[in-house]
C-alpha cells in the first residue's frame, strides 16, 4: 500500500464508533496512521471500527470511557500511550441536544451534561494527552467545533456557548503546549448525519432553510469535513496553532 500522509503516526479519535469519528478514523487509516477507536457506548460501532481499519493493513484499538469524567480521561490517555506515542487528538465528542426542539425547552439537566461533554471533556482530553505529546515528541489536536458560534443556535443556546468555550479551549492551550504541540478547531458545517436527519427541526423545515442560505447549494457530509480535519492535523498547517477554521459552504462568513 503506497505510503500516506500519516504514515507511522498513531492518531486517537474520540467517538469514534459512530457518525463522524469513525469516517475520520477510516480516513486516517487510508493515510497511512494506526488508529486508537475511543467510545463511550457504541461499542458495536467501535468493534466495526477497528475492523474496518484493520482492514486498511493498519493496527487499531478501542478505548472506552466517558470524557467528562477526570478519571476516565486520565485511563483513556494512559492505554492510548501504551498502544503508541500519540501523534494526533481529535476530540470529535460532543452533545448536540438533539432531542430539544426550542430554547422554550430549558432542562437543567441538559444543560449540564452538554457543558459537561463539550467543555469539561474537551478540556480534559487537551489537557491529559496533550501534556503527554508535550513531554514526549509533540503533536496536533484538532477539535471539532461548529459553525454556530457564528450564527448563535435559536434551537439550544447552550450548544452555541459549550462551542464557543471549545474555542476559548483552543486558544489557551495553543499557547500552553506551544511550541510543540499544536492545537486547532474546525467550525465544521451541518453534516447530514443519521443523528442530524432525526433532529425534529431539520424535518421541519431548517433543512431547507439552510440551504437556501449556503452558496455552494448543498448540505455538507461527513467525508466534506475530511479533508480540513487531516490539513489542521497534518504538517502542512505546521504554522497554524489557536486558530478557528471555518468549512461550511458560506453558511456564515466573518472577517478578518
Amino acid at each position: 500500500m503506497t505510503a500516506g500522509r500519516f504514515q507511522g503516526k498513531t492518531v486517537l479519535v474520540t467517538g469514534a464508533g459512530r457518525g463522524f469519528g469513525a469516517v475520520l478514523a477510516n480516513a486516517f487509516a487510508r493515510e497511512g496512521a494506526d488508529v486508537i477507536v475511543h467510545y463511550h457506548s457504541s461499542s458495536a460501532g467501535a468493534e466495526e471500527t477497528v475492523t474496518a481499519v484493520k482492514a486498511l493493513g493498519r493496527r487499531a484499538t478501542m478505548v472506552r470511557g466517558d470524557i467528562s469524567s477526570l478519571a476516565d480521561v486520565r485511563q483513556i490517555t494512559e492505554r492510548s500511550f501504551e498502544f503508541g506515542p500519540v501523534d494526533v487528538l481529535v476530540n470529535n465528542v460532543g452533545d448536540m441536544a438533539l432531542e430539544q426542539k426550542s430554547w422554550r425547552e430549558l432542562d437543567e439537566k441538559a444543560v449540564d451534561h452538554m457543558l459537561a461533554v463539550d467543555i469539561k471533556g474537551t478540556m480534559f482530553m487537551i489537557h491529559e494527552v496533550g501534556s503527554r505529546m508535550m513531554d514526549g515528541k509533540g503533536g496536533a489536536i484538532v477539535n471539532i467545533g461548529s459553525q454556530v458560534v457564528v450564527a448563535g443556535s435559536p434551537r439550544a443556546p447552550q450548544y452555541a456557548a459549550a462551542k464557543y468555550g471549545v474555542i476559548g479551549l483552543t486558544k489557551s492551550y495553543a499557547r500552553a503546549l506551544a511550541p510543540n504541540v499544536r492545537v486547532n478547531t474546525l467550525g465544521a458545517a451541518f453534516m447530514e448525519t443519521e443523528a442530524l436527519k432525526n433532529r425534529h427541526d431539520w424535518k421541519n423545515g431548517r433543512r431547507e432553510e439552510v440551504l437556501r442560505q449556503t452558496p455552494l447549494g448543498r448540505i455538507a457530509t461527513p467525508e466534506d469535513m475530511v479533508g480540513p480535519t487531516l490539513f489542521l492535523a497534518h504538517e502542512d498547517s505546521r504554522h497554524m496553532t489557536g486558530q478557528f477554521m471555518l468549512c461550511n459552504g458560506g453558511l456564515a462568513m466573518v472577517g478578518a
